[in-house]
Order: C-alpha cells, then structure tokens, then sequence
C-alpha cells in the first residue's frame, strides 16, 4: 500500500510539473523533464540520504507514471485545468502524500523522529524546488507566498508522531497527507504565510 500512495504521489506531482511545463510554453521534452523532477526528485534525495538505491532506478512504475501523466497533460491539458482549475492542487496532494511516505520511510529506516521529519519536509519539497529552477522561478519554498513547507512539516511531525505511537500502514500514512494537503489548500485559500522580518511589506 505504501507503493501505491507512493506512486500516486508521484502522479499527482508529475501532473503539477507538466502544468508548469505548459505555463512555460515548453516543448514535449521540456514538460517531460518538468514532470519527471518534480515527482522523483524529491524521493531519490531522501533515498540518497537514507544510502539507498533511489526507487526510480529500479522501479519501471517510478518512470513511467510521470511519463503518463505528461502525455495525459500534452493532450489534453485544457481539460485537465478545467477539471482542476488550480495548478496547486495538484501540488498540494503530492506534498501531503509525499511528507507522509518521505517520514514513514525514514522511520523504517531508523531515523530519530526528528530526522524524519527532516527528511519527510526534504522528499515532499526537493521536487518543487527542482521544478522551480529548472522552469526560471524563485522556488516557492524561499518566499512562502501560501504557505507551503509548514503544511509539509506538519504533516511529517503527525507521521512521525503516530510511527512512535505504533501506528503504521496506509491509515497513518493516509492520516497525516491529508492533513498536509488541506493545510496547504487552505493557505491558498485563505492567503496564509509565514511571518516575514519585522518592519517588512509583503510583495503581491
């Protein structure tokens, strides 16, 4: 079950990268690359991390989930925006599933909770923050305009909190992504972010 919500994570991530890839007026290859690093380059950080094997390298689901999400993208992306109009929601689902499975793997591996967290805001991020660059944006993690990370850490610290109390499998994990997502829906709902330095404006 763990697989399953992995790769769902990856789906939903790949769909968001290959949006962006659209935005951007990139070609196939482009929002291939898009899809691809947004939904597995978070995972292979943790894996590198944790010294393990990244899964995208072993696994042909891990590789060819992102590549159907961007022909589903290139086809028919005008439905896809008008089934989710908001790009972000997308976003949002792969980073609640995506902290969860991040810390859960990182509690199987042995982690203290708190490195698991650590490396749970790691896997749910990394690959937003490759697809900001690689597509010429200021990652969103550094500005936080809706907040983004602290929906992440929220959702890792409550993996991580039910891992130590013996809750496991797909209901934890389930549990603490979906507290995550509507966090971050809900920050971009209602404009929500974190503090900036005293005496300092916003930028709209």
């Amino acid at each position: 079950m763990t697989q399953l919500l992995d790769l769902v994570g990856i789906f939903v991530f790949a769909l968001s990268g290959a949006l962006v890839g659209v935005r951007r007026r990139l070609d196939v290859v482009g929002m291939a690359v898009l899809a691809s690093m947004t939904a597995l380059g978070g995972g292979i950080l943790r894996d590198l991390v944790l010294n393990v094997r990244p899964a995208a390298f072993f696994s042909v689901g891990y590789v060819v989930v992102p590549l159907a999400a961007t022909v589903i993208v290139f086809f028919w992306h005008p439905h896809v925006l008008r089934v989710m109009p908001v790009v972000n929601v997308f976003d949002a689902a792969g980073l609640g599933l995506f902290c969860a499975v991040g810390t859960e793997k990182a509690m199987d591996a042995g982690l203290s909770p708190l490195h698991a967290v650590l490396l749970g805001v790691l896997t749910a991020v990394g690959g937003g923050v490759l697809r900001d660059v690689l597509s010429g944006q200021v990652p969103i993690l550094l500005y936080d305009r809706q907040l983004y990370a602290v929906p992440a850490l929220l959702g890792s610290v409550t993996m991580a909190t039910l891992y130590a109390l013996d809750l496991h499998g797909w209901p934890a994990t389930l549990s603490a992504a979906v507290l995550a997502f509507g966090l971050r829906i809900a920050a971009v709902r209602f404009r929500l972010r974190a503090p900036l330095a005293r005496g300092v404006t916003p930028q709209e």
